[in-house]
């Protein structure tokens, strides 16, 4: 872990940003005093977001429950307040 001044980050913030990006951690002092740490983000290892194919067929699969002429735009309204 490397340590460099306030001002010095300030001045050279890309080529630090650079550095963490390739994994390393940086702490940023003001008078001498640990202040700040640049570290890396950690990566997600959950699953992404859900892909086209399934908001589309979730999109679909809402349309085929909900029909206009059994309920009402006002009453979708009331009844998405209530969740």
């Amino acid at each position: 872990m490397d340590t460099i001044g306030a001002f010095e980050a300030k001045t050279h913030l890309s080529a630090l940003l650079e550095r963490v990006a390739k994994g390393e951690t940086i702490t940023i002092t003001k008078h001498g005093v640990p202040a700040a740490v640049l570290a890396p983000v950690e990566r997600s290892t959950g699953r992404p977001g859900l892909s086209h194919k399934e908001i589309v067929a979730g999109m679909r699969a809402l349309r085929r429950q909900v029909r206009p002429d059994t309920v009402s735009v006002r009453e979708m309204v009331e009844q998405g307040r209530r969740f």
